[in-house]
């Protein structure tokens, strides 16, 4: 049998100007060829400033994906989603909500993070994502999606949630709901069937003044996924 062809089409001459990953993606092979690939993305300038592509992670027979917004600063640095302050509140209320982080796969809607310096200092402080940098990216986390096929998908907070479900949808009014995977895009490959719940980002729960209401809510989102599963 040929083996899958996992190379890249050229990159664009202006590369890093531009804002589409598409180019970087490899044209076959499993997550493993797609992570090689991501690590020399330069689908939107955001790479520039970082350590490196931060891919997804986990198991990729998982039922359960789990969609944050960016990398942090320590996913940064460690090159793995969802290792710092906010990753280990996240598997504490999976925990709790009855779901297995080992057997899950966890990953962002943007690759790279994105981040402004604070003053006096070297801190790097998050910055939302724009538009344009989530569209580019969008074609990673869809060949995540097709290739893993989960049975259930989270969105972690409102950037999530709109790259998966529209920019009209509200994580506030439709949080812990459980809707259809929306059709592809026009002109995109199916993104397989299966179901989506939005919940809040563990980073806003660490941000909250009422951070145990927050993280019960967080931990009874997820007993809805849960029980999806079961």
């Amino acid at each position: 049998m040929t083996p899958p062809d996992t190379g890249t089409t050229a990159p664009p001459p202006d590369a890093g100007e531009g804002y589409d990953a598409t180019p970087y993606l490899p044209r076959g092979g499993g997550l493993a060829a797609y992570r090689r690939a991501a690590a020399g993305c330069r689908g939107c300038p955001l790479f520039r400033d970082t350590t490196g592509t931060v891919f997804g992670a986990g198991s990729d027979r998982a039922r359960l994906v789990l969609v944050g917004e960016q990398p942090g600063d320590q996913e940064d640095r460690q090159g793995e989603p969802f290792v710092g302050p906010a990753g280990r509140l996240l598997r504490k209320a999976m925990e709790e909500a009855g779901l297995d982080a080992g057997g899950a796969y966890f990953t962002n809607a943007v690759k790279h993070f994105k981040f402004t310096t604070a003053p006096r200092g070297k801190r790097r402080i998050h910055k939302a994502p724009s538009l344009r940098e989530l569209s580019a990216c969008r074609p990673w986390l869809d060949a995540e999606l097709r290739l893993v096929a989960p049975d259930v998908t989270v969105a972690l907070g409102a950037t999530a949630a709109k790259q998966l479900l529209g920019s009209s949808f509200r994580v506030t009014k439709d949080r812990g709901a459980l809707l259809p995977m929306p059709p592809a895009r026009d002109g995109e490959p199916p993104v397989p069937g299966g179901l989506v719940l939005a919940t809040l980002h563990p980073s806003a729960i660490l941000r909250s003044d009422e951070r145990d209401t927050a993280y019960a809510g967080l931990v009874s989102d997820l007993r809805v996924a849960a029980q999806a599963l079961d």
